[in-house]
């Protein structure tokens, strides 16, 4: 398999994290953060895609959940908070906690878990497809959080709120 082709599937992996990011990015998050969340992607999609080559099948077996389930659950609750925190006064940036950032890296990074399963069948260089996959997820979440904060400061609490609902609608778009 051509590099390209890999890089590639990393840039349409990529893709939600970078949706997710713009609609996280409106919550003014500090600088801090959006580098460390960025991390966190890229770390999710470098371990979710070699998870899914060498166990992924077995997993599936023991707990048949829809992937996709489990992403409506976690951006709708992402979303449903944003929308709850765009009422309440901020004084200063909002400073995302550990276990929200865990959620976002898992919930954006599950589907190259499901792309790990058959990349078995594609390539024998599983390292060299996380690493693509980890860096472009990076970039992308570090673009789109930046991209996302532009908006919040040029719009306000309102972009909050469209970013929560569009978490949201994402949720319930995975689960159908």
């Amino acid at each position: 398999m051509s590099i390209w082709v890999i890089f590639i599937i990393g840039v349409s992996l990529s893709m939600d994290a970078f949706s997710l990011s713009l609609a996280y990015g409106t919550l003014d998050l500090k600088e801090k953060d959006m580098d460390m969340l960025s991390i966190i992607v890229g770390i999710y999609h470098f371990l979710m895609p070699l998870f899914g080559v060498f166990i992924g099948a077995i997993v599936l077996k023991w707990f048949p959940i829809h992937p996709d389930v489990i992403v409506f659950v976690v951006l709708s609750f992402i979303g449903v908070q944003m929308v709850i925190e765009s009422r309440k006064e901020q004084d200063c940036l909002k400073k995302l906690t550990k276990i929200e950032m865990l959620c976002f890296g898992f919930a954006v990074s599950i589907d190259s878990f499901s792309v790990g399963i058959g990349l078995k069948m594609l390539t024998s260089y599983y390292f060299l497809c996380a690493f693509l996959f980890a860096f472009t997820s990076f970039l992308f979440t570090f673009l789109g959080l930046h991209l996302g904060k532009k908006v919040h400061q040029r719009l306000g609490k309102i972009s909050t709120v469209i970013g929560g609902v569009i978490l949201i609608t994402l949720g319930f778009i995975y689960l159908f």
